[in-house]
């Protein structure tokens, strides 16, 4: 487990492995401002115990990927669908990724934003996507996976200046958007706060993910063309991506498993964890019986 960078499209990667290289692959994306060290180790050591080759990353502009540049103006990326980047090219990065790993395909995972990316690779890269889970996430489509106004305020508060700032500020945050019906475990919180800066933030970064999250089209009728196995979970509480969202993305998506989790918000908590590994595994099979 040794953090390695790599140069792809253009710009650096930050990203780990776990477990044997002839595993099963299982490429983890994470969500909006989040390194990928939010796919906790023991989560990723788990899923080795599984049979799985596990690869987390940071996405660019986060962690100790690189920095992008250009000012994200929110409310263009609303109405005129334009950002600094786009999912797609996210996308193109994961793909990119799995190049420079020798594989020419994986099991992919996104939570929230990565999720949005999974189905994205899936969609534009579907010889690379051998099973597809989607977790808290939505297809883009306006009218579903809505926030509720409290989390969406919460998403739009100025970044942190510090790094006192920046913890009290993630702990406040999934008081909010966290899962109601399980324990708040503040210390572990503030510890991956703590991290991940240390490890390095881009609160521009943060912005300009959001706008390409806001500039995305609708993928449902793409989704609809994708033949892999997949699993959407969904917190049945979740108030950033309304639960519609992941609805949504189970419809869309040709005999996709939906698990909607009771208690659930928009997090994983640990004690999900056995239930959305299981899903994981059950679709990985259902790929390798497919393929």
């Amino acid at each position: 487990m040794t953090e390695s960078v790599v140069e792809v499209n253009g710009i650096e990667l930050c990203h780990e492995t776990f477990g044997d290289p002839g595993g099963r692959p299982l490429l983890l994306v994470m969500g909006l401002g989040a390194p990928m060290i939010w796919w906790d180790e023991e989560f990723c050591e788990t899923l080795v115990a599984q049979g799985f080759y596990v690869i987390r990353y940071d996405n660019r502009d986060a962690g100790r990927s690189s920095g992008m540049t250009g000012v994200a103006n929110l409310a263009l990326a609303y109405t005129l669908r334009t950002s600094p980047y786009s999912l797609a090219d996210m996308a193109d990065d994961a793909a990119g990724l799995l190049d420079v790993l020798g594989l020419p395909a994986a099991h992919v995972a996104g939570a929230s934003m990565g999720g949005m990316i999974a189905q994205t690779l899936a969609i534009r890269h579907p010889s690379r996507v051998l099973s597809l889970t989607s977790i808290m996430s939505t297809t883009g489509n306006r009218l579903v996976g809505r926030p509720n106004g409290k989390a969406m305020s919460m998403l739009l508060t100025p970044p942190p200046r510090t790094r006192d700032e920046y913890v009290e500020l993630a702990v406040r945050t999934f008081r909010l958007i966290g899962s109601p019906g399980y324990p708040f475990d503040e210390e572990r919180m503030r510890l991956r706060a703590q991290r991940t800066y240390d490890r390095g933030i881009h609160p521009g970064g943060t912005l300009r993910q959001l706008a390409a999250i806001m500039s995305a089209r609708d993928r449902a009728p793409k989704l609809r063309r994708v033949r892999v196995p997949a699993l959407v979970v969904h917190g049945a509480q979740d108030p950033l991506v309304n639960v519609s969202g992941g609805r949504a993305t189970a419809r869309a998506i040709p005999g996709a498993d939906l698990d909607v989790v009771p208690g659930m918000g928009h997090d994983l908590p640990r004690a999900v964890w056995p239930r959305a590994i299981a899903g994981m595994v059950r679709i990985a099979d259902r790929a390798k019986v497919t393929t």
